[in-house]
């Protein structure tokens, strides 16, 4: 029997940078995205991206979901949703419509939630 392979499988492909690796410059991804290792950079990808316990990034980041287990130092943009894991250590400012913030996690700067747009419409002008 043959199989077809669908041809946009980018949703499928899941990128790994392991544990020793470390990396110097931007990383832009169509699909999911590990980091066990170090970057120094920017990352911008359309899906999931997961910075694991042993993961640190310098550097602003730009995805629809972002898991943190390790370290960031930098701008967070999550046009889905933030997780913060108990391990996680985030240094910089945030903006996400959704926030998960496990206890043990570890955060220093801003955040902004939401659409702030939204929120001026329905205050009462001073």
């Amino acid at each position: 029997m043959s199989q077809k392979i669908p041809q946009d499988s980018s949703s499928q492909v899941i990128n790994i940078i392991s544990q020793g690796t470390r990396i110097a410059g931007d990383i832009m991804a169509e699909g999911d995205l590990r980091i066990d290792g170090f970057l120094k950079g920017n990352i911008r990808t359309k899906g999931k991206l997961v910075i694991g316990s042993t993961g640190a990034i310098e550097g602003d980041i730009d995805c629809n979901f972002v898991e943190i287990s390790g370290k960031v130092k930098g701008k967070i943009n999550a046009s889905d949703m933030l997780s913060m894991k108990s391990s996680a250590m985030v240094s910089g400012e945030i903006s996400t419509p959704k926030l998960s913030v496990e206890p043990g996690s570890i955060f220093s700067g801003t955040c902004k939630m939401g659409q702030v747009a939204d929120k001026q419409a329905v205050e009462p002008n001073k």
